[in-house]
């Protein structure tokens, strides 16, 4: 029986193909392997993200430091007052010719407001000069007369002597000289009245002229040429009392009412923190003028007077103000209180034992970091020491963090 030779050799088969299989099969396991590592991994990493804790954070903000790092005995609200402030109004009734002012404008003592209608009074007064003239040529006219009349008398008394002229011509001559010098007298009178009078004529022009009683700032302007203004409100509903309201911007100060049960944590003198409603971030610092004496039976309050220890171009009356009264501290204590320091939210502190604390993030991982606080205001607290400005704290620490715990963001 013959074979195929070519045939037999197809069915042969090549040994030496076996090892390149086996190594292919080895670098494919190793691919396997790193794939599903990696994908581990990622599922790891995912559940980390999934367990992190979702938490509300604020920033550390500088402190102004000195007074501040007091602490706060009582709180009040109030508003920014001027103790001069006045109603600028004119001495007399009258139409407003001329106001010389705006709101904002600075204005001296003594200077000029407004004018009103001087008409009437200007022709007045002419009228009262020209009474005063004439009454001094009247007294001009009776003095010549009396020097004439005393040497008629002269000269009769001369005559009489010599027996040329009768006793009656003697005696007409004496009552003329008498009766003009008494002439002469209320002539003189009448000239200090008319006087008088042109006095009184140019004070009511003066009247007329609505200045500045103080140095200050006009804040409010009241009238307009062509209205009516009185003092008395005179007129009806149509009458303006004033011509502008003027405040002296030197006399700023906080009045507040405090409540008659904690009045006996204020003292004068007493060191204090001021907050402007319209500038939270502003503290400005301050001081106890006086306790008023009195109490509101209606209220149950006292009023309190503050005065500022550096007045600022951002105060306004009638501002809105938060007032923190400070308890005294010792001399150690305000060196301390003199560095810097931060403000932070009441809420970010928690205490274990004696101690505060504040949990710190950084990179998404929670740091529990010990502080030293100082005063609280307003749910501000200021920390010390432990912290610097810029921080990240969590405000509202849980039962469940941890050092070294992921966090993110609310929201995030």
């Amino acid at each position: 029986m013959s074979f195929d030779q070519n045939a037999l050799d197809s069915l042969r088969i090549e040994r030496s193909a076996e090892p390149v299989q086996a190594e292919s099969r080895g670098l494919y396991k190793w691919f396997i392997g790193a794939v599903l590592l990696l994908a581990c991994g990622a599922g790891a990493y995912a559940l980390l993200r999934n367990d992190a804790i979702e938490v509300d954070t604020a920033t550390a903000v500088a402190s102004s430091g000195g007074a501040g790092s007091s602490a706060a005995v009582l709180n009040a609200s109030g508003y920014v007052v001027a103790r001069r402030q006045a109603t600028v109004s004119a001495k007399v009734t009258g139409k407003v010719e001329e106001v010389l002012i705006e709101e904002g404008m600075a204005v001296k003592q003594g200077q000029l407001l407004a004018k009103l209608d001087d008409s009437s009074a200007r022709k007045l007064h002419a009228l009262s000069q020209r009474q005063l003239e004439s009454s001094r040529q009247n007294l001009h006219e009776v003095e010549v007369r009396v020097a004439e009349a005393v040497r008629t008398l002269a000269r009769n008394e001369k005559l009489r002597g010599e027996k040329l002229i009768s006793e009656s011509q003697l005696d007409t001559a004496q009552s003329e000289v008498a009766a003009l010098n008494a002439r002469l007298e209320a002539l003189r009178s009448e000239i200090k009245v008319a006087e008088g009078t042109v006095g009184v004529r140019a004070q009511e022009l003066e009247d007329l002229l609505v200045r500045a009683p103080f140095d200050g700032v006009v804040v409010s302007k009241d009238a307009q040429p062509g209205e009516m203004v009185s003092p008395m409100s005179a007129g009806g509903g149509f009458t303006r009392t004033g011509i502008a309201t003027l405040v002296d911007m030197d006399s700023r100060e906080i009045e507040v009412d405090v409540n008659e049960s904690f009045i006996n944590r204020v003292k004068a003198n007493q060191k204090t923190e001021a907050v402007l409603d319209a500038y939270p971030d502003l503290i400005l610092p301050s001081h106890v003028i006086n306790i008023v004496p009195t109490a509101d039976r209606q209220k149950a309050t006292v009023r309190v007077r503050i005065g500022f220890d550096a007045l600022d171009a951002r105060i306004l009356p009638d501002m809105g103000v938060k007032v923190s009264f400070l308890e005294d501290r010792a001399a150690p204590e305000a060196a301390t209180a003199a560095r810097p320091s931060v403000r932070i939210p009441a809420s970010a502190i928690f205490k274990e034992g004696d101690t505060d604390y504040v949990w710190r993030v950084q990179n998404e991982q929670l740091e529990r970091v010990a502080v030293r606080t100082g005063g609280a205001r307003d749910g501000q607290v200021e920390v010390l020491s432990g912290i610097n400005s810029g921080d990240s704290v969590v405000t509202s620490p849980g039962a469940d963090m941890r050092d070294g715990g992921r966090v993110k963001l609310k929201g995030a």
